[in-house]
């Protein structure tokens, strides 16, 4: 028959099967990371490279696995953008590791949906176990253990995770007031708060004048100032509206601030509000005792948020929620329909974790979380960690050495802010520069780098977590930096 090959009988899932081309796909994988670097970090194809590429229906017949290895390698891998390339370094990283791997690969081929407790007991109390292990190395209060109240879930993103808080915020504070408050209700953050908070609460229908979003300074390194807190507080209660939610940041997207906590705590609990902490980033370096002072202050929270899928070597997706109130998430976010009915649920002998998130369905993602910790252990999580800190201390120093860059702010993880200087006199303080330079780099291929925008100003970002990154891939990326910029600078 015309396009049927060996490969023609394959059975959806036999054993034997099963190994030949599993064994090929790890080849191809591990082939892949040999050769990462021969690739440009950043795709440098145009939109739309891949619809003229491939066919316009699915194929009637079978068709090898050969064949398709020829086509990611052809046509897939230039669209992809390099995420685990030792010369990636914008945002933030997304670690992989041979621990999450095999953790991802098991739990795809046991392949549960683990909504509730009955439906695979392993995976829910796995959870509950290695989250509490977590929840110990970064020294949480007990109340975030599965002990008591509280107890720890994995949701997808750090977005699901303000987004579950927020919503079991917002339903507590309405069964107080009544339903009709909801346009009454206000939410507080810094103007540096990841935007996952914004569409929170457009989910949640908070009115959109009610998500205030305060100004930082550069005087408190982009950290929210309790003072400013307290006064918008104070005002949003004189004109009869009710503060309900603050979420605070260890470690934001563009610059790495932290803020408050303690400080920040006090004024929520005052006030009878939900203070989650999101320490997506920086989380993971609280594991190091000499970082676990960014997070004081938890102990006033109700929630605590770390991503686990960006700098402790896990495979995406795997974001780590605590809540010191788990009663509060599963009034809001319950259903029972009688088809999920079970002895265990009914009375109340077990956790069933489709009442602590958005989807019903959910993966075994406790095993990849599970094989890092049991795989790498404490002491090589920590080096990891401080490694990366210090290959950005390396990567400051040498901007230092060249005075046509400045580090823009206080340099507290693996995150460095810098910019190159304009001329004097330079009309948009170096904006169309640092764009300019940015975009000169990233077209290269040979590393990949990201930006924000500090009080207005156009600030490059060199973020080091990438888990093959080494000493000598700072080096070479400082290099692409001076070269471009003398480049651009030698024109003007």
């Amino acid at each position: 028959m015309d396009g049927y090959n060996r490969d023609g009988d394959l059975k959806p899932m036999d054993a034997e099967q099963f190994r030949e081309h599993a064994h090929k796909m790890v080849d191809f994988i591990a082939d892949y990371y040999k050769t990462i670097e021969n690739f440009p970090v950043l795709s440098q194809v145009q939109p739309g490279y891949l619809r003229n590429m491939l066919p316009d229906s699915a194929p009637n017949h079978p068709e090898s696995l050969d064949d398709i290895f020829n086509d990611v390698q052809a046509k897939i891998l230039p669209g992809v953008t390099h995420w685990q390339s030792p010369n990636y370094f914008a945002y933030y990283p997304s670690n992989s590791s041979i621990a999450g791997f095999l953790g991802e690969m098991l739990s795809a081929g046991l392949n549960i949906v683990g909504f509730s407790w009955i439906t695979s007991p392993a995976a829910t109390e796995l959870e509950m176990i290695v989250l509490d292990w977590l929840a110990k190395l970064l020294k949480l209060p007990d109340e975030f253990l599965s002990a008591g109240q509280g107890g720890g879930v994995i949701q997808g993103t750090a977005s699901e995770a303000v987004l579950v808080v927020l919503l079991a915020a917002r339903d507590k504070v309405l069964r107080r007031l009544g339903k009709n408050a909801l346009e009454k209700i206000v939410v507080y953050a810094s103007d540096q708060t990841h935007s996952a908070l914004q569409k929170a609460c457009q989910i949640a229908g908070i009115h959109p004048e009610n998500c205030r979003l305060l100004k930082t300074e550069s005087s408190t390194n982009y950290a929210l100032s309790p003072d400013i807190l307290c006064e918008a507080i104070a005002h949003d209660v004189a004109i009869g509206l009710v503060p309900f939610f603050l979420c605070a940041t260890v470690g934001t997207t563009s610059s790495t601030a932290v803020d408050p906590l303690l400080a920040l705590g006090k004024i929520a609990k005052s006030n009878g509000m939900w203070f989650h902490v999101d320490a997506a980033y920086a989380g993971s370096a609280c594991i190091c005792p000499e970082y676990r002072q960014y997070i004081d202050g938890v102990e006033e929270a109700d929630s605590f948020n770390m991503n686990a899928h960006k700098w402790f070597l896990t495979n995406f997706d795997c974001s780590a929620l605590w809540v010191k109130d788990r009663t509060a998430l599963v009034q809001s976010l319950s259903t029972n329909p009688e088809f999920l009915k079970n002895k265990a649920s009914q009375e109340n002998m077990v956790v069933d974790y489709k009442d602590w998130q958005i989807p019903l369905g959910r993966r075994f993602r406790s095993l990849k979380l599970w094989m890092v910790l049991r795989l790498y252990g404490i002491e090589n999580l920590q080096c990891y960690i401080r490694n990366h800190i210090k290959l950005a201390e390396h990567f400051e120093g040498l901007i230092a050495q060249d005075p046509r860059f400045e580090v823009v702010t206080p340099r507290i993880f693996s995150l460095v802010c810098f910019c190159l200087l304009p001329p004097r006199n330079n009309e948009d303080n170096g904006n169309k520069l640092n764009n300019d330079l940015l975009e000169a780099i990233n077209s290269t291929g040979k590393i990949f780098i990201s930006h924000t925008v500090l009080s207005g100003k156009y600030i490059l970002r060199f973020a080091v977590g990438a888990p093959l990154t080494e000493e000598r891939h700072v080096t070479a990326a400082w290099k692409v930096l001076q070269d471009e910029a003398s480049v651009l600078l030698g024109r003007l």
